[in-house]
């Protein structure tokens, strides 16, 4: 047995999203980090090991304009790319090489910490070093570190250093949580195995082993949907152990989850309700997916109420958009559905309060394991928002070692530098203006070659009738006034079209809140006519509008295979994602009522009659970098009118450069996903620019200092291979993945 001791900066303890997001960012910022993983590969329940596919705050294209950015954002768009198909084991690869791409980093794999030594009052301890196992290389080693992070899921660390900490859920008089029981308890989520099926293309018996079960004893063939195709996460209402302790019961739970997949797969070969003759076992799970454990406490406990409220903390360093989702302790043999869903209006934030031990001075944590209550723990678990908390969890703790003080102190006097270090990395904040006093383009004059100025869609060849039986909805942004609409219908007989205006509440939701008018305009029997609805609306701050066209049986629509960024038609009342016995979703829920699903890529047929100011050259250069009341970003017109468009910066005088940042328009409405959930049909998003190039003024021509022929990411650090010395300077987009416009969401210059 070799022992040894590992120095660093910041230790983080388990490879899951969070652990590595967590790695990352801290190791980008200059800080020398451990990371250390219990097992041989990282990504945790979205690992080949466990096969969970990320979920985050889209919900599965619930919520709008929500996908993560920061490093979360960079693993979805490299893995779309790199892994279209959604290869758990390509996935594998896609996280280990974005940590094996960062020299700060020194990961320890097959390391299981099982001893943490602290010292201190229960109410201020001090992690002094963990200690882990390396499993066949017989290393004993050592972690020392001023910082700590916390990532294990289960919260081992933190409960071997003595941190505060829940199991079970709350009673209902703590936070005042609708969804809390009355009494407090022991009862968590239950842990999952997943498995994956494939045709073998010729018939394939089954002997079930002695344990499989006999799911026809059981609830399951009738409260559950089983389908012989499905695979993967299909199941992941495979479900137990949500009344055990479901660290020390572990392998209970496992046995009992494979008796229950063998016994389905018996009922699906060998019952002859199914056809799947020739339909074999590819892959099953050994490692139970576990979803709860260990809640630590800290300065905050993010509980219900803040979700529903979508409460706009000080302090918030993240968002998450899942719905509170708590499936039944029972788990796959409850008789109610296997989840119940309670959604808030859009996104919710979280406080960086949430991330740090209220009794342990040096550990912060992310993941499953943050500070929440049972009910908030239902949307804060899914991994996707693990990963952009690990990111803030990662970022505070290099911003501590740097300043040499504790999570704690960093909130009371660092926190605007911690929410604006976020904010350039391109983290997932929204609402949170930057205020880069370094960056000299806020100081210059933009200009373009063109920009969009009037928002429609015309096209006519592709357009399709759409029956108004159910309302029907568009998104808008408002920037000038909305002076009227003009909308492309079919009339079956003389009658009238009633349009409402509504605004959104929040500049972060994307369905009705208050109506602000309505409109009406009579039709004549007649095809393809242009119906004009006078509006009028002019609110004091730019924002978006949700135009409702009523229901009428006597009208139809035309919609179009098109997108614009910040444009979005909804369908009220549309088809459910689910059967109930799966997911008991509450349909009167805005975001539920209101969905993209069948709308997705298209648009009704409409022309908004005012100029906009939306994409002008000046958003290029504002203080938010996400979809906020607006899409917040430069657009030009359609490019293959116009050829080659710029975005040009003019100062007063001389400006030393020496870097640049570029945030692409990467279409965060669109719902990317690691494994196998839906493919998409391109492998770079279209929006994405693909080639451009940096120009200076010098000597009164323009001279190209910096250019990229093959960009597939959303954010670009350009620093530059001499400093260059100029009054003006333009971003030259020469390609898109399949865009027509060409579209920046940000420019940073400094010197």
């Amino acid at each position: 047995m070799k022992e040894e001791t590992v120095y660093s900066d910041i230790t983080v303890v388990g490879g899951g999203l969070a652990g590595v997001c967590a790695a990352v960012a801290a190791a980008r910022l200059g800080s020398k980090v451990a990371l250390i993983n219990n097992r041989g590969v990282l990504g945790g329940n979205s690992s080949s090991e466990v096969r969970v596919w990320v979920c985050g705050a889209t919900a599965h294209g619930t919520n709008r304009y929500a996908r993560e950015t920061g490093i979360m954002g960079e693993l979805f768009l490299e893995n779309q790319y790199q892994n279209p198909d959604g290869n758990p084991y390509l996935w594998d690869l896609v996280v280990l090489e974005l940590v094996k791409a960062e020299p700060n980093i020194q990961l320890f794999l097959h390391t299981d910490v099982h001893e943490a030594e602290a010292n201190g009052p229960e109410d201020d301890r001090l992690i002094k070093s963990v200690t882990g196992w390396m499993m066949g290389s017989e290393r004993k080693i050592r972690f020392e570190s001023p910082i700590y992070l916390d990532c294990t899921g289960d919260g081992l660390v933190g409960f071997l250093a003595g941190a505060k900490y829940r199991i079970g859920r709350e009673a209902r008089h703590e936070h005042d949580e609708e969804w809390a029981p009355e009494i407090a308890d022991d009862i968590t989520l239950g842990s999952t195995l997943l498995f994956y099926t494939k045709d073998a293309g010729h018939p394939v018996k089954f002997v079930p082993p002695s344990f499989a079960k006999d799911i026809t004893k059981t609830l399951i063939p009738i409260k559950r949907v089983i389908r012989s195709g499905d695979s993967g996460c299909h199941y992941w209402w495979i479900e137990w152990g949500g009344e055990l302790d479901t660290v020390h019961a572990n392998e209970q739970i496992r046995d009992e989850l494979w008796s229950v997949i063998y016994g389905i797969w018996d009922y699906i070969k060998n019952s002859g309700e199914f056809e799947a003759d020739s339909m074999t076992l590819e892959w099953v799970g050994s490692l139970p997916g576990k979803r709860e454990y260990r809640r630590f406490l800290g300065d905050y406990v993010l509980n219900q109420n803040d979700i529903i409220a979508q409460t706009p903390f000080e302090d918030r360093i993240a968002f998450g958009g899942w719905s509170i989702d708590l499936h039944p302790p029972q788990g796959m043999y409850a008789a109610e559905s296997g989840s119940k869903h309670m959604h808030a209006d859009g996104i919710y934030h979280i406080p960086y309060r949430s991330l740090y031990s209220a009794n342990v001075r040096n550990m912060l944590f992310a993941g499953r394991n943050v500070s929440a209550s049972h009910v908030a723990f239902g949307t804060t678990r899914v991994m996707a928002t693990c990963a952009v908390m690990g990111e803030a969890a990662g970022t505070a703790a290099a911003l501590c070692v740097r300043s040499s003080v504790t999570p704690r102190q960093l909130h009371a006097e660092r926190l605007a530098e911690l929410q604006q270090t976020l904010l350039k990395q391109d983290a997932s904040i929204i609402g949170l203006p930057i205020a880069d006093g370094l960056d000299i383009a806020q100081q210059a004059t933009v200009t373009a070659s063109s920009h969009f100025r009037h928002i429609a869609a015309v096209q006519t060849s592709g357009s399709t009738e759409y029956a108004l039986v159910n309302d029907v909805g568009m998104l808008l942004p408002v920037d000038g006034g909305l002076d009227s609409v003009e909308l492309l219908v079919d009339a079956i007989q003389d009658t009238e079209l009633c349009v409402e205006v509504w605004d959104t509440g929040r500049m972060e939701n994307y369905v009705p809140a208050s109506k602000q008018l309505e409109a009406r305009a009579a039709l004549s029997k007649g095809e393809k006519q242009w119906v004009s609805l006078e509006l009028g609306w002019l609110p004091e701050l730019p924002q978006n509008a949700f135009l409702v066209i009523l229901q009428n049986e006597a009208v139809k629509l035309h919609s179009v295979q098109q997108t614009i960024p910040g444009v979005l038609a909804f369908e009220r009342k549309a088809a459910p994602n689910a059967s109930k016995d799966l997911e008991d979703h509450d349909e009167g829920q805005p975001v539920i009522e209101w969905s993209m699903k069948h709308m997705a890529g298209r648009l009704f047929s409409f022309k908004a009659n005012a100029e906009t100011r939306a994409y002008a050259p000046a958003k290029a250069v504002d203080s938010i970098v996400r979809p906020y009341g607006g899409p917040h970003l430069w657009m030009s017109e359609e490019i293959t009118e116009l050829g080659e468009q710029w975005l040009r910066l003019d100062w007063e005088r001389d400006q030393r450069i020496a870097e640049l940042r570029l945030t692409w328009n990467a279409d965060v409405n669109e719902d990317l996903i690691n494994l196998h959930h839906h493919r998409t049909p391109f492998e770079v998003l279209p929006d994405v620019v693909k080639a451009y190039r940096i120009e200076a003024m010098l000597a009164g021509q323009w001279v190209t200092v910096a250019s990229e022929r093959n960009n597939r990411r959303r954010l670009n650090v350009l620093r530059l291979e001499q400093d260059v010395s100029t009054k003006a300077l333009r971003v030259v987009i020469m390609e898109t993945h399949g865009a027509s416009f060409a579209q920046l969401v940000r420019v940073s210059v400094y010197s």
